[in-house]
């Protein structure tokens, strides 16, 4: 998922990324509450980091705050992408199962919500079963049928309506395109997809034309909820989505504030995940991220919907004066640069490895924030959230050892065995409203001159990024040899993390994210053994091998494994990070305090 999916970062002052990195690294040191403890009653640095802090104080009833810089892309189950959408969603909507309400890794785990039971998996890995729970409701009290369901997944299909979303259910189910959607639908009941069959309201079976071992991931997205076809307002709906879970839309202005009230339709009998502690949750949106800050920390709201960290402003008053409400969660993003073969000399792998030895990985890692708000010296592309990573363990250039502040004599062996001894010219493509990648360019830029590379940074629009970088022919074109970007798993697997990235059948001509345009049959291979493969242990040795050969290939350059500090109020109780969402909170049993 593109760093979109994180709900847009804050505008950060670039020059200013040194001064706050030392800023973070004395507070972390020693400034603030660092008994863990609060003057004001928080539960203390990193208490709900991969653990949950004051479980035992949640009471039911009060209003749960949330504050925001950005609202979402949309509230429609079906064509939402940012993360902290698909975290909020879980109030209103329910899948047939769906991410584990337990903190850090184990949050990653499914386990059922609409459904009995996960699937029964037979055919081979290609067949799929589920059986509907009693007592089921959407918010009129109408039972939810199996028909909901697969019309909810349908609508994935609606691209020329519902575009935006996730499209791996569509892609797995119907690899050809042979469905048109329900809104073309011909069949009187539209239900036409033939992958799916309902034979009766409480059963519901996928029929996969190919195994997929990561499928049941996919049906845990938000993008495989019921939806009821006679509420369905097509490209309208996420203005006022019908309601399947514990509360229900009662007001709705967009990019100002959002209010949810309690579906009295639902039964907690019925619901073995959501705990629906809050009478009304709302959220209040803000033009400025400074000022939004300032009013959590005043205490005026609970937590930060986007869940991308405070602003520096923010960040270093809040280190100084309450530690005690932060956490520093790894976010399972990785911040990199890539080298697109098509633009030269990056068709050369020691070319590619002269910029790897040459990039002076404490300094970038300074420009994206230090090691508190930036995050650990990236050293390869899995993040430590999907399985099969190895962390800092694998560092294959020794980027957070022996060459972390850059190594000039390997990167001149480099230059000279891709045949540039003297360097050469090249571009780095930023975006122009991400003011911490600016940074981290110059840093780049910095470091790469010490070896005979002169890059020129190109701004571009931020807002156009699919039309800009995502075009391979612009791309060579304007000759972006060095593309900074993010990028963090959609689902928590190699294949939810990587397959665009990586795997040659994702070279787009639009809307591209094979930046580095990829065409290694190698790596193809292993991603279709790894969709096969049914056994946990040897998709994991897969997505290990994939890395590797990323890595090898010198496609990427890794900044970092982001982290965040990011806000928690006095009032929240039952609150913890998990790693099924990018480090964020777990917003669906957030409480507050009795």
């Amino acid at each position: 998922m593109t760093t979109q999916r994180t709900t847009g970062r804050r505008k950060q002052a670039a020059a200013a990324a040194a001064v706050v990195a030392a800023l973070l690294s004395t507070a972390a040191c020693g400034g603030g509450n660092d008994d863990g403890g609060s003057k004001n009653g928080a539960a203390g640095y990193d208490a709900a980091n991969n653990k949950v802090a004051q479980a035992s104080l949640a009471k039911k009833g009060g209003t749960l705050k949330f504050a925001g810089a950005q609202d979402a892309d949309s509230w429609d189950t079906t064509r939402g992408y940012y993360g902290m959408a698909w975290n909020f969603m879980r109030y209103y909507s329910r899948q047939l199962v769906t991410s584990k309400t337990e903190p850090g890794a184990k949050g990653t785990e499914l386990t059922p919500d609409l459904a009995t039971s996960t699937a029964k998996i037979t055919n081979g890995g290609k067949t799929y079963t589920y059986t509907l729970r009693d007592g089921i409701t959407w918010e009129d009290g109408k039972p939810i049928t199996s028909k909901d369901v697969k019309y909810g997944i349908e609508r994935v299909w609606a691209q020329d309506v519902l575009s935006g979303g996730p499209v791996y259910v569509k892609d797995i189910l119907d690899p050809k395109g042979e469905y048109k959607g329900p809104y073309k639908d011909t069949s009187p009941d539209k239900l036409g997809l033939k992958a799916i069959e309902t034979p009766d309201d409480k059963t519901i079976v996928f029929n996969l034309p190919a195994a997929n071992s990561d499928f049941e991931e996919v049906l845990a997205m938000t993008s495989a909820s019921p939806v009821r076809q006679d509420k369905d307002t097509k490209s309208k709906y996420g203005l006022k989505p019908f309601s399947s879970g514990p509360y229900k839309f009662q007001s709705y202005t967009p990019n100002k504030s959002l209010t949810l009230v309690r579906n009295e339709n639902w039964k907690q009998s019925s619901d073995p995940i959501r705990k629906a502690y809050p009478d009304k949750i709302t959220l209040t949106l803000f033009t400025n991220a400074n000022d939004m800050d300032q009013r959590l920390i005043n205490g005026d709201y609970d937590l930060d919907i986007n869940q991308t960290g405070l602003s520096p402003q923010g960040r270093t008053t809040a280190l100084k004066e309450h530690k005690g409400n932060l956490d520093n969660p790894v976010s399972g993003y990785i911040r990199y640069a890539t080298f697109p073969q098509t633009v030269k000399p990056f068709d050369n792998i020691h070319c590619r490895k002269a910029v790897l030895y040459g990039a002076d990985h404490e300094s970038l890692q300074t420009a994206r924030g230090g090691p508190i708000a930036g995050g650990d010296i990236g050293t390869n592309m899995l993040p430590p959230s999907v399985p099969g990573s190895e962390g800092q363990k694998y560092d294959p250039y020794e980027m957070a050892g022996a060459n972390k502040k850059g190594n000039v004599a390997k990167a001149k062996e480099e230059l000279k065995a891709c045949g540039k001894p003297n360097g050469f010219k090249t571009t780095i493509a930023v975006r122009n409203n991400k003011p911490v990648e600016v940074a981290t360019a110059e840093s780049l830029q910095a470091s790469l001159k010490k070896i005979g590379i002169t890059a020129e940074i190109d701004q571009y629009d931020g807002a156009q990024s699919s039309g800009i970088i995502g075009s391979p022919s612009n791309v060579k074109k304007k000759g972006y040899g060095i593309i900074i970007m993010g990028w963090g798993p959609d689902f928590p697997s190699v294949q939810g993390f990587g397959l665009p990235l990586w795997d040659s059948k994702y070279i787009l001509e639009s809307g591209n994210n094979n930046f580095a345009m990829i065409n290694d049959k190698t790596i193809d291979g292993l991603f279709d053994d790894y969709v096969k493969e049914l056994d946990d242990a040897k998709k994991e040795q897969i997505a290990t091998e994939i890395n590797h050969k990323v890595m090898e290939g010198g496609y990427y350059l890794p900044f970092v494994f982001e982290k965040f500090i990011n806000w928690r109020s006095d009032r929240l109780a039952n609150v913890y990070t998990t790693d099924a969402y990018s480090g964020q909170y777990d917003f669906v049993n957030l409480g507050l305090k009795k």
